[in-house]
């Protein structure tokens, strides 16, 4: 299996993010990126790549012109506003507000193509969300070839809608990734998100259409961010309609209850029979994640690798979320291992 990984992760390191009313270093770390990279040397995973050139045509067939254009040009306008911190957006279109008219000013701009505040710009966000976005489009076409690859994305995901970022989220890179499978010849794309949060960007890229299908198993939104998506009745809509399975799961789930959900997405995956599956690798369902509630070990992680693994599809792996950092790496590691313990 090779891995594509870029040390351009490192220019996204905002000074803070605002969790329980303070500013605090933020969850997303680069050592995140760090633990991975250790453990797969570890385990002998040394198969590493650089990535390929940032692929614009095709993350337009995701993301809107628009918005790609701001994420671009965000910082320097920050900056020509005489801005001294981090860029973090301080007002949105809430109810009976205009969600249909973008303002001019930077700060307006923000709030618009905001979900959340947590998320912050810095001066290299942009190169960083690129160099992961290409991780996943360069991991994608090795997948023809090897059947199965790995691409430690940093910035993580899939938070990021059509036009909208947050959850430490700027681009998509699974629904990227998936998008680029299709591009080159798949019918159908299976997108498989083990995330604990709710990926309601992929859930909002890819609702109204039947060529991927997305599967997420995820903290319940009552109780977890991103809280207005992922419910169970949100089935898609016009040609997506049935294409899209959220499972919600409460507080304290444990390894059995959330292994039955994943067993019957697995499932699904089968029956709709799909040309690729794309797996969204987040790990902060671990009993010691610091801002999720699942309760899984590390010894599970195999074990749903294994299930992964039994799919027998040529899968691609994009990391997403993790934040009990000492272990992230570990946990990772573990579902790679069970995946290849299976799929032979």
């Amino acid at each position: 299996m090779r891995t594509v990984r870029s040390e351009l992760h490192r220019l996204h390191f905002p000074k803070g993010e605002l969790y329980g009313g303070e500013l605090v270093r933020p969850f997303e770390c680069p050592e995140r990126w760090d633990y991975v990279v250790e453990q797969l040397q570890a385990r002998g995973y040394n198969d590493f790549l650089d990535p390929g050139p940032f692929d614009v045509e095709l993350v337009q067939r995701v993301h809107t012109p628009d918005f790609l254009e701001f994420l671009a040009t965000a910082w320097d306008e920050w900056q020509k506003e005489g801005m001294k911190g981090d860029a973090i957006p301080t007002c949105f279109p809430a109810r009976r507000m205009h969600h249909d008219r973008r303002p001019n000013h930077i700060d307006g701009k923000l709030g618009y193509y905001s979900m959340a505040i947590e998320t912050a710009i810095m001066s290299g966000t942009w190169r960083a969300t690129q160099s992961a976005a290409a991780c996943a489009t360069t991991a994608q076409k090795l997948v023809s070839e090897d059947q199965v690859a790995f691409a430690l994305c940093r910035p993580p995901g899939h938070h990021a809608g059509i036009n909208m970022y947050g959850g430490y989220c700027f681009v998509n890179n699974a629904a990227v990734a998936a998008q680029g499978f299709l591009q080159d010849g798949a019918e159908r794309v299976a997108l498989l998100d083990v995330d604990f949060h709710h990926g309601n960007g992929s859930q909002d890229i890819f609702y109204r259409r039947d060529d991927v299908m997305y599967l997420s198993l995820h903290g319940q939104p009552e109780d977890a961010f991103p809280h207005f998506l992922g419910y169970q009745d949100e089935r898609g809509a016009d040609a997506g309609e049935g294409f899209n399975v959220n499972y919600p799961l409460p507080p304290g789930t444990g390894f059995s209850r959330w292994f039955d959900a994943l067993q019957d997405a697995c499932h699904k995956i089968s029956a709709y029979s799909p040309d690729a599956l794309v797996v969204s690798l987040g790990v902060d369902t671990f009993e010691h994640d610091p801002i999720s509630f699942f309760k899984l070990k590390s010894d599970d992680f195999t074990r749903y690798g294994e299930a992964l693994g039994r799919l027998k599809l040529p899968t691609l792996f994009v990391m997403e979320g993790g934040y009990a950092v000492s272990e992230i790496g570990i946990n990772t590691v573990n579902v790679l291992d069970g995946f290849f313990g299976t799929f032979g």
